[in-house]
């Protein structure tokens, strides 16, 4: 079968889907093909941030609903972070955002959540949905790009080539030029458990950063029915020179830690620990070039951090659609014009994991970390200062400055909080 299209999006995960989702509403037409067949699985923390239900909402306040309505995800209202010296520092996402008291995050299986966008484009009239069809060959043409499968089932000749699939895309390698760098990747293993205990029942996030993982971290996010997204990961330049054994370590941290042997003295293990590798936001690439774009995981837009993927590649496939609706206005799809692309993406979410890359880098530093958690803890201004960074960027930008935090412990706010410390100690 051969078609000919303006845009054809490679890749049915969260950001192609997104990007077909947009561009349906946009009124434009494309082709969106996937080598799986839905539903199935994708190997992830499962953590669906702020961003996706903002995008959603802005998309089709419907879908959003659609979503909340079906009962697949955990509603997620802050983060615990463990430090490595056991202290934890609960940060709840900000309530003054939220509305309709539905919970600023979620955590559901890929396997759900994919599926639920999937039918969300199938039922798009101007969508042209193949799915179980692996494209296998990229060549140049007269319009753009010619594609096509192994066995020549499906040619689709396009002015406008929008990747999105995945961290181990091909064409992203070969073609575009983004190779794996271990210094910007990292390496993660993901188990399903039931019968874990010991989550607070205000239903937080869990990112234990222990000392043997340093600068990466364990997790454990709760989901329906009583089960939990559990795994750990670590840049891939430490794996490689540690000689790290990510599986030996998971088990270990289960079998030994005092805190996780209790909680998992009866959990069960659902299937089996599998591995995947995460291209990370930490360094700017170019994601552009002669009738092509790359969004998502195949344009290396994790965030370096929280390993992100799923907001970052949504966002990504809006600004990838926005940007195709100005190439058919002006029907030009160079390299040029398609650089516009790049700017915004790196306007929109570029800071941002280059701020988190700050912060990975100074994970790595234990004592500091630690000395940070004694003082934050008990601490209700500090703790404010937190929650507020995950609705305030410029906030965000001042937590890698050392200034930053002797001025808000030697400054008035500073004062005050050691006065409540003090007082806490005296009445203890």
């Amino acid at each position: 079968m051969s078609r000919t299209t303006d845009i054809c999006i490679v890749g049915a995960g969260p950001a192609g889907a997104a990007t077909a989702l947009k561009l349906s509403y946009m009124g434009i037409p494309s082709i969106l093909i996937d080598k799986a067949t839905f539903p199935r699985d994708k190997i992830c923390g499962d953590a669906i941030s702020g961003k996706v239900t903002t995008l959603l909402n802005r998309l089709d306040p419907e879908i959003l609903k659609r979503f909340n309505g079906l009962p697949i995800q955990s509603d997620i209202w802050g983060i615990r972070f463990i430090t490595p010296n056991g202290k934890a520092l609960d940060i709840p996402f900000p309530v003054k955002e939220m509305e309709d008291e539905k919970a600023p995050g979620y955590i559901s299986r890929r396997i759900d959540f994919d599926h639920f966008l999937v039918e969300e484009v199938k039922k798009r009239e101007n969508i042209h949905f193949y799915e179980g069809v692996a494209i296998e060959n990229y060549e140049r043409s007269e319009r753009g790009w010619q594609l096509s499968s192994k066995e020549g089932e499906l040619v689709v000749d396009t002015k406008l080539l929008i990747v999105a699939n995945g961290a181990h895309s091909a064409f992203s390698r070969k073609i575009a030029g983004l190779p794996k760098e271990n210094k910007h990747h990292a390496g993660a293993i993901r188990a399903y458990y039931k019968n874990v205990y010991g989550f607070e029942k205000s239903s937080f996030i869990e990112l234990h950063f222990l000392k043997k993982l340093t600068p990466g971290y364990f997790w454990i996010f709760p989901l329906p029915n009583g089960h939990a997204n559990v795994g750990l990961g670590m840049r891939s330049d430490f794996i490689s020179n540690r000689k790290f054994n990510l599986k030996k370590a998971f088990f270990d941290i289960l079998e030994s830690h005092p805190e996780f042997k209790e909680r998992f003295a009866e959990a069960e293990l659902l299937g089996t620990i599998q591995g995947y590798g995460l291209p990370l936001g930490s360094k700017t690439r170019p994601i552009s070039g002669d009738h092509f774009m790359l969004i998502g995981d195949a344009g290396h837009l994790i965030d370096p951090l929280t390993g992100e993927g799923i907001g970052n590649g949504m966002y990504s496939g809006f600004i990838a659609a926005e940007q195709a609706e100005q190439c058919l206005t002006q029907n030009d799809f160079s390299a040029e014009i398609l650089k516009a692309y790049d700017v915004r993406v790196a306007r929109v979410l570029g800071k941002e994991m280059k701020l988190s890359y700050q912060l990975q880098q100074m994970m790595r530093f234990v004592p500091l970390v630690n000395f940070l958690s004694t003082i934050f803890v008990g601490n209700q201004k500090f703790l404010n200062v937190l929650t507020r960074m995950y609705t305030d960027f410029n906030l965000r930008e001042q937590l890698v400055k050392p200034w930053f935090w002797l001025k808000m412990w030697f400054g008035k706010e500073g004062t005050e909080i050691r006065s409540e410390k003090s007082e806490v100690r005296k009445n203890t």
